[in-house]
């Protein structure tokens, strides 16, 4: 059984380990960087971020009895401000005709836009290596009880919910998206242009051409993977369809990775949330795969959960005392509870 908790300054080492095998703006491969990211999480979660909209929340998953962080997600309470704007392409499709040569043609056309008072985003999954696809399924864990926080509390966050999934790479790492559009505006390869991102965006604003984009002048290589996702986001991209999520037709300026968005209200998840007591007798057998979550208003921890087997009746929630144990919950406190499917 893992703990999935909120994440702490202690977790830095763990987290810098797992931040070398993605390295994005969410979960970056630089300490300076990834350090603010975390103590900007512990005073959300405590709530010294008086605004919502500026908060963001770093999760982790612990083997309890190691203490070892070997996987972590994150929300942003709000992505895309008038200081640092959520930047896309908006893709669509033109239709062009010539009478004098009959010829029809539909061209992919992309638009440079901005959110400036913009969704909250998730993002920042990953899970190291040698626990993905386990049977604790600890990607799905993290990706869950992002939700679950969210659905406990709708008010700190936007009515829409964006995901930013990551496209094909090269071999190397690279993106021929920016090689064939990017590049040629900013010349600064893939890696330094997402690193400079991280800091400002106002280059792409004053760089990149102000007009639409169309991608028939673009490699058939590079056309074919707009809006599309990695083999490894592929289970990801399956997830999040499943509880609501749709392809919005807007892609990442950087990468061209494809933008998933859904209303926070409407994700299967969130409805199926509920607030329930603890029951004082302990599951012994039967149960339904859960997610269930225990808030705290001060400690080294304010936010625990732990997947398991749960039953709700008339006398509140029934857990194994393992897991009641874990969260440290004690007959007749509320806890939160989705399906864990």
């Amino acid at each position: 059984m893992l703990l999935l908790r909120d994440a702490r300054r202690s977790d830095l080492p763990s987290l810098s380990g797992l931040a070398r095998l993605l390295d994005t703006v969410n979960l970056p491969d630089d300490p300076r960087t990834l350090s603010r990211i975390v103590l900007r999480s512990v005073r959300s979660f405590s709530g010294r971020i008086r605004d919502p909209l500026k908060r963001s929340y770093v999760f982790v998953a612990e083997e309890p009895g190691s203490g070892r962080v070997i996987g972590t997600s994150l929300v942003i309470a709000q992505h895309g401000t008038h200081e640092s704007p959520c930047t896309f392409f908006h893709v669509a499709e033109r239709e062009h005709y010539s009478s004098t040569l009959d010829r029809h043609f539909r061209h992919t056309v992309l638009s440079l836009g901005y959110h400036f008072d913009g969704p909250t985003e998730i993002g920042g999954l990953v899970v190291h290596p040698a626990h993905r696809g386990g049977p604790e399924k600890p990607g799905k864990q993290l990706a869950y009880v992002r939700f679950l926080y969210m659905a406990r509390h709708p008010a700190r966050f936007r009515e829409t919910v964006l995901a930013e999934l990551m496209p094909p790479l090269t071999r190397d790492g690279r993106s021929a998206f920016w090689e064939a559009f990017g590049r040629r505006f900013t010349d600064l390869d893939y890696r330094a242009a997402d690193k400079k991102s991280r800091e400002n965006k106002e280059f792409i604003q004053q760089l990149f051409p102000p007009v639409d984009v169309y991608a028939t002048l673009f490699p058939p290589k590079v056309r074919r993977a707009l809006g599309q996702v990695g083999p490894a986001t592929e289970p990801v991209r399956r997830l999040l369809a499943r509880l609501g999520f749709r392809y919005v037709d807007r892609i990442d300026p950087f990468d061209g990775g494809p933008h998933y968005e859904a209303r926070l209200s409407d994700v299967s998840l969130v409805r199926a949330h509920r607030l329930v007591r603890l029951s004082e007798k302990p599951l012994r057998s039967g149960g339904v795969e859960s997610l269930v979550a225990l808030e705290r208003p001060s400690g080294r921890n304010r936010f625990r959960a732990v997947q398991t087997r749960a039953s709700l009746g008339r006398n509140g929630l029934k857990l194994p005392r393992p897991a009641a144990e874990l969260l440290g919950a004690r007959p007749g406190q509320q806890v939160s509870l989705v399906p864990f499917e």
